[in-house]
């Protein structure tokens, strides 16, 4: 007996969102022939509504199997002395609807982190150190760089600012929905609030999520994590 499941999924689907679908291959082929990417990996998926600069493409490496979710913006300011990428994302990266990630200097996302929705990712911020001017005209500060472990979930609404040096999040670390990061935590970390602090951390020895004590320090030794 044929299994009525799949006959269902597709009765219950849009037909018109074919459409959309065949709009998001036909941006993705656009982007990959005519923008001038550092790197454009295979199966890479940007739907049709994503927002990026085709002057600032060439700063930008998509790895295999990236997937950009709606009205995702990836944007590249131009004019920085960089002149290697500055937008980086691995292989299975996936960035959730609404995203954002905004670059100066350099911005990388590792091995198959996932972004869900309204996650800003920033190493920079608007000028205003000058009140008699608009802010809009003041440009940008210099800010640092940016660089996310692999598989790492950064939850709805989080921020990840950096606003000089350089702010790492290590791999398989956690970041709570609305959480402000402008810090580096180590490898395994659940981190949450505003601004972020370290609320759990992943033991080898036990092989468990163990809570940290909201007494103790936010610098957990890299060595117990076993980054490795």
């Amino acid at each position: 007996m044929i299994s009525q499941q799949p006959m269902r999924r597709l009765a219950a689907e849009d037909p018109l969102g074919v459409f959309g679908r065949i709009a998001t291959k036909l941006n993705t082929a656009w982007l990959k022939t005519t923008y001038p990417f550092a790197r454009f990996g295979r199966r890479v998926s940007i739907h049709h509504s994503c927002d990026m600069n085709r002057g600032g493409s060439s700063y930008i490496e998509l790895a295999d199997e990236v997937y950009l979710a709606p009205d995702v913006w990836l944007n590249v300011v131009l004019g920085s002395e960089n002149s290697g990428p500055r937008i980086v994302l691995g292989q299975g990266c996936r960035i959730g609807r609404r995203s954002t990630i905004s670059s100066r200097n350099y911005i990388e996302l590792g091995r198959d982190v996932l972004l869900a929705p309204s996650v800003l990712i920033m190493d920079h911020n608007h000028q205003y150190s000058d009140p008699h001017v608009p802010i809009h005209a003041q440009g940008v500060t210099d800010g640092g760089r940016i660089i996310i472990g692999e598989n790492c979930w950064l939850g709805q609404g989080s921020v990840i600012s950096c606003g000089k040096g350089e702010l790492s999040l290590g791999r398989n670390s956690v970041v709570g929905a609305n959480s402000v990061v402008t810090k580096s935590f180590p490898p395994c970390s659940v981190i949450a609030g505003n601004p972020a602090r370290l609320v759990k951390r992943y033991d080898f020895d036990s092989r468990e999520w163990i809570r940290v004590n909201p007494t103790a320090s936010d610098e957990v030794p890299v060595r117990m994590m076993h980054a490795d």
